[in-house]
Formats: C-alpha cells, structure tokens, sequence
C-alpha cells in the first residue's frame, strides 16, 4: 500500500505543502512548492490562526489539555511550516522572547489555585508540559540558533532524572504538581520535551533523548500496569486525533519516530503496527476523536478520511520504511 499522494495533493493548500514536502521530497525552490507556500499562508483558516496568536499568550492557563491553548495553536503553524519571516509572525515571537525566566524556559500567564499548591493569583509561570512546547515551536520556526531558546532548552534538558522528566514546574507555581507520586516521569512532560530535543541538532542524539524515549517506550510495554500522573495508554490514548495535543498514540508516535536511532525498537514497530491496523482499502486513515476547538478544519470531523490525518500517518510509516 502507497500514500494517496493525488488525494492529498488536492486537499487544502497547507496539506498539499506539507505532501509536497514530506512526502514528494520537493523542495521549497520547486515551482509547486512555492505556490502551496502562497495558498496556504493566503489560507483563511491559517491566516486567522496568526491574527488569533498575535494577541500572545492570550488567556490564562485553566488546562494544558485544551486543544484552543495558544501555544498548542503556534506548534501547529510550526508543523506547517510557518517560520518568524511569514506575515504576522515576528510579533507572536517576539512576544515569547519578552517572557524568559531567569532559568531559562519562556512563561505563560498561570493561575494555580492554593488547594492546589499555587498562589491563586493570575502570574506569569512555565510547567513542563508548556516550556518546551514554546520551545520547540521557536526552533521549527528559525529560531534554533537564538541564546534565549539555547538556554531554555538546555536548563530544560537538564531537568531529566533517571526515568526521565519529572512533573516540574517554576517556582512562580510553589508546590503544585500533577495527580502522581512524585518520584515518577510525567507521561506528557517527556513527550514534549522529546519533541523540543528532536528539532534541534544538538539535543537529538544527547543521553536525555535516549532516556526520556527509554521512559515512553517502557510505558507503552506496562500500559496495563503503570499510569503515572493518570496518563493512560488505553483505548482513548489509541484513538487517531488530530492535530497533536496531548498524550496519544499518533503524537508519540509522530515525536519518537523523529529519533533515527530508535526506528528499529521492537517497541515503537508494535505502536506503528497499531497505526497501520487503522488503515482502509485507499490507504487512508479518519479521525476516531475530535477537539472541538478544532471543528472548523478539515480534521474536526468523523464522518470521512481526513487528508491531514492521512499525511501525519504516513509520515511516520515512511520514516519507519526509511530505517
């Protein structure tokens, strides 16, 4: 079974991009290329997405799991291929770079209620399960190279322990920490960090790369044993969603394939063997759970194949054919 390359390439022009790209192995000098450049940052839904993050950060944080999260919003213009040179987006980053911790990571406006272990108020903080998604964003957008962006992920990479990332939070945050014992790795605090260290080439072969991949592939070979923090590896962690949010099969699976390294292990196959099984006829892939923040994209329905799913899927089996 091939990718349907021809479906793809006449879905909408930020999906026809990213085949030309990922797919074809087309260059950004291409004539097609550089015309589904244009499409899409001309894209109503592409551009309102910009206009949306040049209000960054926008709301405070009430839950890193919801899909309408701003920083959720930028990784995916990232994944697109929208850098800092696009229309509209030197603001949103010179709006993150305005935000640094004396540590290193960029902040987010938080409010983590006292029962919780926070103060209660509205202020400026980073958790785990946002630094390096900031990062990561910043990097696939030009910015790899930037002092800022080398020292937050370095301080962030420096926070792994022998199981991998912790739940870790700014002091800004007091005590606060996920539902778990805290001598565990957070589930999603190493998904996002192997997501920062995959984008940049100085991180992606380092010893915490390899123990944090260690950490999520042990996870998903004691997923009926072991949920630490409550992050599940069941039947909802299996659902094809779309785009990458949160704790699940294809966003694992899109971070960890990433690794040349690991393309091999047993492990990541058996998690890839689950995807292909979720393959039709036309070698298309559909939607099994939608983010409502998400409903007006060509993704957020159920009803049909999704073109965007369908290239994140093959993406992945390409890179697994590739080892």
């Amino acid at each position: 079974m091939n990718a349907p390359l021809d479906w793809l390439l006449a879905g909408e022009p930020w999906i026809a991009y990213r085949t030309r790209l990922d797919l074809l192995g087309e260059t950004d000098r291409h004539p097609a290329v550089d015309l589904t450049r244009h499409a899409m940052l001309e894209d109503g839904l592409v551009a309102g997405l910009v206009a949306e993050l040049s209000d960054w950060p926008g709301t405070v944080i009430s839950s890193h799991k919801s899909a309408g999260q701003s920083f959720h919003k930028l990784n995916f213009l990232a994944d697109l291929g929208l850098t800092q040179n696009d229309p509209g987006m030197r603001t949103i980053v010179e709006r993150i770079l305005a935000h640094q911790s004396a540590e290193g990571p960029f902040q987010l406006p938080m409010n983590i209620p006292a029962h919780f272990g926070g103060s209660g108020q509205d202020e400026w903080a980073w958790a785990l399960c946002d630094a390096p998604l900031q990062v990561y964003a910043l990097v696939k957008m030009g910015l790899g190279g930037e002092p800022a962006v080398c020292k937050s992920l370095a301080y962030l990479a420096g926070l792994v322990r022998e199981n991998g990332w912790p739940c870790a939070v700014s002091k800004e945050l007091g005590k606060f920490r996920g539902p778990g014992r805290k001598e565990d790795p957070c589930p999603f605090a190493n998904l996002a960090m192997l997501k920062a260290l995959s984008v940049h080439p100085d991180w992606r072969d380092a010893p915490a790369s390899h123990t944090g991949a260690e950490t999520l592939l042990t996870l998903w070979t004691e997923s009926v044993e072991r949920h630490p923090y409550m992050f599940f590896m069941g039947n909802d962690f299996r659902k094809l969603k779309a785009p990458f949010i949160w704790y699940d099969l294809l966003h694992v699976l899109d971070v960890l394939t990433q690794f040349t390294w690991l393309r091999t292990d047993a492990r990541l196959l058996d998690m890839a063997a689950l995807l292909r099984s979720k393959m039709d006829s036309q070698g298309c892939f559909t939607i099994e759970s939608v983010w409502t923040a998400w409903k007006d994209w060509e993704f957020g329905q159920k009803k049909v194949p999704s073109r965007w799913l369908t290239l994140c899927a093959w993406r992945i089996l390409d890179r697994l054919e590739s080892a």
